[in-house]
């Protein structure tokens, strides 16, 4: 990560120069700090249970990375997602989503939610039969969704993970992603307001097993939806890439009680909209931090939080194809990330072939009110990657965005 005030020692640590801080007093914060519309967390699979008879009434939702079969949930209760992907570092992880505003749970066609005054956090998911494209089957299931979420005062969808099986595989002369995005564009062109440029941060995994599984969130307010410079918008992307383009942008940032959020995409190796670095898991890891860095960036510059630092919370997941690439993946990200950045690895497929790797994340920004004179904090992003050890030395220049590439950013 590259601190705005910062130099790196030796030790290729990054550690804060005194002379490059401004003296402030100490600061008086609203106790509004206090509130927080959803906080996310990873905790360990076996707490769960625990941790919800000690905070019953303050969950909006927990995502689990096993085959874990859930009991039915009752009205009341808060949704329980299980993916089957294999976790490479343990103790197993859950994904809990957390609030402390009033909470209320609903259930209807498929769909189960748990709601407070900013956010819905729901899921749903759609067992694939005989016969059944999955193109109609996720046509059908993006339908409920926006229903759902429209007649409940949320919406606008912010952040919408997506994962089935056997992703990369053909059917019926299409691959399933490019039919997964055929159905999910039909019905997003259909329900929601201000398609294309409302559509929200997205991720596509392929999963181990298990239907199609989607969970969500949506707000009362909508969020600001955030390109990237590097990157062709995905829902532009030319046909080559399928019949209906993914519908999905590259971030959504979403202010709250609390201050503010930054979704992130599921952000792989691709510049302008061609995959680079093919066979490379080590090349394909930095690619994706200057991706990020770049994200991250035109989010500061064009969205207000130029002086903010995102360092209230910082989650990441990343998606490893092969598990013989974890080492080397594992090893630069702990190179390029922050020190307190929580981090979960699993296995899955991406939406490409040739792509090795994926990384989301959510950033948080808290948000304080400050009753003394200083001055913001400095803004932090993710270092600006140099080579690695792990990845070889390549004497021309990382990918650069092509000139042929259309609608370039």
């Amino acid at each position: 990560m590259e601190i705005g005030g910062m130099s790196q020692a030796k030790s290729k640590r990054w550690v804060s120069d005194p002379r490059t801080w401004p003296q402030v007093r100490p600061v008086q914060r609203d106790p509004i700090s206090n509130i927080y519309a959803f906080r996310i967390s990873y905790v360990e699979t076996a707490r769960i249970e625990a941790l919800r008879k000690v905070t019953p009434s303050n969950v909006l939702g927990v995502v689990r990375y096993d085959r874990s079969p859930e009991e039915p949930n009752g009205v009341g209760a808060y949704p329980v997602v299980c993916i089957d992907l294999p976790q490479f570092n343990g103790p197993p992880l859950a994904e809990e989503w957390t609030s402390n505003l009033p909470l209320s749970y609903h259930q209807a066609d498929g769909i189960h939610c748990a709601m407070n005054d900013e956010v819905l956090f729901g899921s749903l998911q759609m067992e694939e039969r005989q016969g059944t494209l999955l193109d109609i089957l996720t046509y059908n299931a993006y339908r409920r969704l926006l229903t759902q979420t429209c007649a409940l005062g949320y919406p606008h969808l912010l952040r919408v993970w997506n994962f089935f099986p056997r992703i990369n595989c053909e059917s019926g002369g299409l691959e399933r992603y490019q039919r997964f995005c055929i159905g999910r564009h039909q019905a997003l062109a259909e329900k929601l307001s201000g398609f294309p440029g409302t559509l929200p941060a997205g991720t596509a995994v392929g999963t181990m097993s298990g239907p199609l599984q989607i969970h969500f969130l949506a707000a009362k307010r909508p969020g600001t939806h955030v390109d990237n410079p590097r990157q062709v918008r995905a829902y532009e992307y030319p046909p080559i890439y399928g019949p209906s383009s993914p519908s999905f942008a590259r971030a959504t940032l979403q202010p709250s009680s609390s201050g503010a959020h930054l979704l992130i995409a599921g952000t792989a190796s691709v510049v302008g909209h061609v995959s680079a670095h093919i066979g490379d898991p080590g090349k394909q890891t930095l690619e994706i931090i200057y991706n990020l860095n770049a994200l991250i960036a035109q989010t500061e510059q064009l969205h207000g939080v130029a002086r903010g630092q995102w360092s209230a919370q910082a989650l990441v997941k990343v998606y490893i194809r092969h598990p013989e690439h974890f080492a080397t993946i594992r090893d630069i990200l702990k190179e390029q990330l922050p020190s307190y950045t929580q981090v979960l690895y699993l296995q899955g497929e991406m939406c490409r072939s040739e792509l090795l790797l994926e990384i989301e994340g959510i950033l948080g920004q808290e948000k304080t009110m400050e009753l003394s004179q200083t001055v913001s904090p400095p803004l932090a992003r993710f270092r600006q990657p140099t080579t690695s050890r792990h990845a070889q030395q390549d004497n021309s220049k990382l990918v650069s965005l092509p000139h042929s590439a259309p609608n370039s950013l």
